[in-house]
């Protein structure tokens, strides 16, 4: 029996994250990083997606994002990982061994604006609590549009939290 479709209303906050399979490292580096950032440039081109807030852990992502239509977070998400997984496992050398991420993306609707804060402030801050940096200023910012409209096909960028520095295994 296959599984239902999740209803993503537009004009809700959602906080979306998923992790590597069992835990897997999905930005060893830089060259990680920069990678899962294109896809979100390019996903912004076909999708648009606001994107308020994101932390990219070794282990996992959380982004804080604003679908102005219904179904519109669906689809950014499908567009955004299936790109991922192809050009991660290429890049990897896995191509065809399995999963990357340990499932579906997971989505959290923000109830208010103090929750919208909450969320926020903790997606700002998970490097600092897990020990990566000592505040969330300290890291090199990253560069994720916070929104892009296909019609003109530019995007507005912002400094946002950045993701940690990572090592190999």
């Amino acid at each position: 029996m296959p599984r239902g479709k999740r209803c993503f209303p537009g004009g809700t906050v959602f906080h979306v994250l998923n992790r590597g399979n069992g835990r897997q490292t999905l930005f060893f580096g830089s060259a990680d990083v920069e990678a899962f950032v294109r896809v979100v440039k390019e996903a912004l081109l076909i999708v648009p997606m606001r994107i308020l807030g994101y932390c990219l852990m070794p282990n996992d992502w959380h982004l804080v994002l604003w679908p102005e239509l219904d179904d519109r977070l669906s689809a950014f998400m499908h567009q955004l990982m299936t790109t991922h997984v192809r050009r991660w496992q290429k890049a990897h050398h896995r191509e065809g061994e399995g999963h990357v991420y340990q499932g579906r993306f997971k989505s959290f609707p923000v109830e208010s604006d103090e929750h919208l804060y909450t969320v926020c402030r903790y997606v700002e801050r998970n490097a600092v609590r897990a020990g990566l940096v000592e505040r969330a200023e300290d890291c090199r910012p990253a560069r994720i549009p916070r929104s892009c409209t296909p019609r003109t096909a530019r995007c507005r960028s912002a400094d946002l939290p950045c993701p940690p520095r990572a090592t190999a295994p």
